[in-house]
Order: C-alpha cells, then structure tokens, then sequence
C-alpha cells in the first residue's frame, strides 16, 4: 500500500486500504488476531466478489468497470498460493472413487480438503463429475 501511495496509484491504494479493511473487520468478527490461513480466505472472498462484479457488469454492458475489476484480481491473485494442476485434482478425484466414493458428495467430501484455497472449488466439482461419469 505504501509503495501505491508513493507511485499515487490511486487505484491499488484504494484496493489495498479496503482489503486491510476487510482483514480488520475479519479480526473483529473472529475476536483474534488474523492466522495466515484466515487472511488467506479474506483474499480468495474479495477475488470471488470482484469476480461476480466482472460478469455483472460484462452483462450490464460496462466493460470499463469490467476491466478495473479484474486488474484488481490479477492484483490480489499474487498473494494466493500457487494453483494445483487440473491433472492433480483429477489424480485426487479417481482416488477417491477408487477408495469408494460412489456419488458426487462423498467425492468432494474426500478431494476438497486436499486442495482447500488451492483451486477453485467450481473446477474440482467438475473434473468429479466427469470422472464420476466415466
């Protein structure tokens, strides 16, 4: 934020200074101090939430607020982990339905602890449903 502020990038400092924000008023909610884990997820919600705001506005026909908000994303996306491979969820996915996973549920239940905050839950719903399917 500080080196936003210097560059009077007003965008990324108004980015920065509400995403503090929202880890303060997480540290409110939960009454402690914000582990890694716990700002980790203030930083996937604030991306799911610029993401909704993409496609609104994309179908709203504002395709400069579109754009703002998904350089606010490619922002933010560089404090996340990195992402697993599709070919590692799927790996996950037929070991779990080899392990006895039968139905959609039990599948996700078993895969998405393995990957919390790693992928998009979206995606491993998807891969398994096909390997469900298959």
């Amino acid at each position: 934020m500080t080196a936003a502020r210097k560059n009077r990038d007003s965008d990324k400092t108004l980015l920065y200074s509400t995403l503090l924000s929202e880890f303060g008023n997480h540290e409110i909610h939960l009454g402690h101090v914000l582990s890694d884990a716990e700002a980790l997820d203030v930083v996937r919600r604030g991306i799911k939430r610029r993401r909704e705001s993409v496609e609104a506005f994309t179908k709203g026909g504002r395709i400069e607020m579109a754009d703002r908000e998904a350089a606010e994303i490619r922002e933010l996306e560089q404090y996340l982990p990195p992402a697993v491979s599709e070919d590692e969820i799927r790996a996950a996915v037929r070991a779990a339905i080899a392990g006895g996973a039968a139905d959609l549920g039990t599948v996700m239940g078993k895969v998405m602890p393995a990957f919390k905050g790693r992928a998009d839950g979206k995606l491993i719903n998807q891969i398994a449903r096909e390997g469900l399917a298959g």
